[in-house]
């Protein structure tokens, strides 16, 4: 950390792995601590050591294969348990015991908690605290104290609340944090109850705040203006039931907008990559609405904008993207003017030179093709390849003649199954084999090819068969893969009448593109989108276009 006096706490390995469908291994968490310590954090909570193998074993690993330049790692638990002391409890020593220079305690505030939850005195929770921490500061350790449900201990029994929080500080704890452990606070409750008990106790306070809703990322900024020096996020706001106050939104909020140096110099650049990569680790696809670090944080579509943009673009952007590691992005569409059109073509590498005309065709061609049932804005690769046709460009490295799709499924017989009666439905598929075979007829420059291939569906089989005709000539289409396929039902008729939308990404291992193909019915939309696909590759690998 640059600056001791404020801190930046992260609990992704701890609370953010309480999120439904997260389920991190400890080669998981050792990654995603690297990482937050590349963003620059000054704390990594790593878990609860003592309280299951994995957050163990983690604490075990780390010690030997994670070198942390900027954070420090930090160990969860709870207080010593009631009628026991903490240099006898096994929790404690577990916390003792980890490695970690910091440990965070969790205390319950809340005066029903300590009743019916922890079945104790109110003297007895407030002795437990003193006891724990005080016997983890002579251990050596730095020590946090969570004040589990403060909020609303606090508006239930104040007085209590800010007992707890003296009883901490009295005891040598570094920083009392207030949570929002339920979620339901809003700014405003916030910055008055801080601003109480900051006032009440003199105490360093913290804040953890849950986002059930919608506000922990302002709670978190209300109670840092209220007086708070230490803020507990997750990256990407990961949590249990709707998540957290969001790392990648409170850490821009304070370093930009505040003026904060809550990061060392350089940190916050990468933060765009590090959300990218954590959601990657965890399994989760990235938000692309998510503030700051989405894909569509700062996209503009409006053909209003897009004409200020060509201006000045910070008349239409809170910020330069490029400080958080993102950039801006022109999308095109059937809302698109001109302007809309030359920014997205120079992003592409093209210049249009300005001509009025060219980019009215353009503008009248694309929205045609929206109403159609195009869509651009997920598929650069096919606007740039209609770009390059408007240029005289036309990148063409075949020329179809015809394509034919057959599928067959072969049924096997099998016994019938008990208790069914002849003529019901089967409870599974009829056992036997589904194939599909295409056949392609192309011309390769000059040549007419024929080809034929199966594969596991109708789209497979057309992708192969069009390989085999193509890679004789150009051999680079051999490292060209389908690495994506989406199908989207358009509406304007019902059913399986109705028009299809196909976007496939093809990768060449370096970079990946995305083509959009239409249609009345799947496979046509596909190998629209198919072609155009592999055409784009092979401009990727610097065939010139014959």
């Amino acid at each position: 950390m640059p600056d001791d006096s404020f801190h930046v706490f992260d609990t992704t390995l701890r609370d953010g792995a309480q999120r439904e469908g997260v389920n991190l291994t400890v080669a998981d968490k050792l990654a995603i601590a690297k990482l937050l310590d590349e963003f620059g954090v000054g704390f990594i909570e790593g878990g609860w050591p003592g309280a299951n193998p994995k957050d163990t074993e983690f604490f075990q690993r780390a010690s030997r294969e994670l070198p942390l330049r900027h954070a420090q790692l930090t160990a969860f638990g709870a207080t010593r348990r009631a009628g026991a002391q903490a240099a006898d409890d096994p929790q404690v020593a577990a916390l003792r015991d980890s490695g970690a220079p910091v440990v965070t305690l969790v205390a319950k505030s809340d005066v029903r908690h300590v009743e019916r939850a922890l079945r104790t005195t109110l003297d007895e929770n407030l002795a437990m605290i003193a006891d724990t921490v005080a016997h983890l500061r002579d251990s050596g350790q730095r020590v946090f104290l969570d004040c589990e449900h403060f909020f609303d201990g606090y508006h239930y029994d104040p007085d209590y609340a800010v007992r707890v929080v003296r009883t901490a500080a009295e005891a040598g704890t570094d920083v009392v944090v207030l949570c929002d452990t339920n979620g339901g606070m809003l700014p405003s409750d916030i910055t008055r109850v801080v601003t109480e008990v900051q006032e009440a106790t003199g105490a360093r306070l913290g804040i953890h705040a849950q986002d059930d809703t919608g506000c922990a990322v302002a709670n978190t900024l209300a109670a840092v203006d209220a007086g708070v020096s230490h803020v507990q996020c997750t990256a990407n706001g990961y949590g249990e039931r709707v998540g957290n106050a969001n790392l990648f939104s409170v850490v821009p909020a304070l370093a930009l907008k505040h003026g904060r140096p809550v990061l060392p110099d350089g940190c916050l650049q990468e933060m765009t990559r590090v959300s990218l990569a954590i959601a990657e680790l965890v399994n989760i696809a990235p938000a692309t609405h998510q503030p700051y670090v989405g894909i569509s944080a700062f996209a503009h579509k409006a053909g209003l904008h897009a004409s200020a943009i060509k201006v000045d673009p910070d008349l239409y952007q809170h910020m330069d993207p490029t400080l958080v590691g993102n950039d801006m992005r022109m999308l095109v569409s059937d809302m698109a003017g001109r302007a809309s059109v030359e920014l997205k073509a120079k992003e592409l590498g093209l210049d249009l030179g300005g001509d009025r005309e060219m980019l009215g065709r353009v503008v009248e061609r694309v929205k045609t093709l929206e109403q159609a049932g195009y869509s651009f804005e997920a598929a650069d690769a096919s606007l740039e390849l209609l770009l390059r046709e408007e240029l005289g460009r036309k990148v063409r490295y075949f020329e179809t003649e015809s394509w034919r799709v057959i599928a067959e499924r072969t049924a096997t017989e099998s016994a019938a199954t008990p208790g069914v009666s002849e003529g019901a439905a089967p409870l599974a598929p009829a056992a036997g084999t589904a194939v599909s075979e295409a056949t392609v007829k192309l011309h390769v420059k000059g040549e007419r090819v024929i080809a034929t291939a199966e594969g596991n569906g109708p789209v497979n089989a057309l992708d192969r068969a069009l390989r085999s005709a193509v890679e004789g000539v150009y051999t680079a289409l051999a490292g060209l893969e389908l690495t994506d396929y989406k199908v989207r039902i358009l509406e304007g008729a019902s059913g399986t009448a109705a028009i299809t939308r196909i976007l496939v990404t093809f990768s060449d291992g370096r970079s990946e593109w995305t083509t959009v193909g239409v249609g009345e019915n799947v496979i046509d939309a596909s190998w629209i989108a198919l072609e155009q696909a592999v055409c784009y590759g092979l401009l990727q690998q610097g065939y010139p276009v014959p």
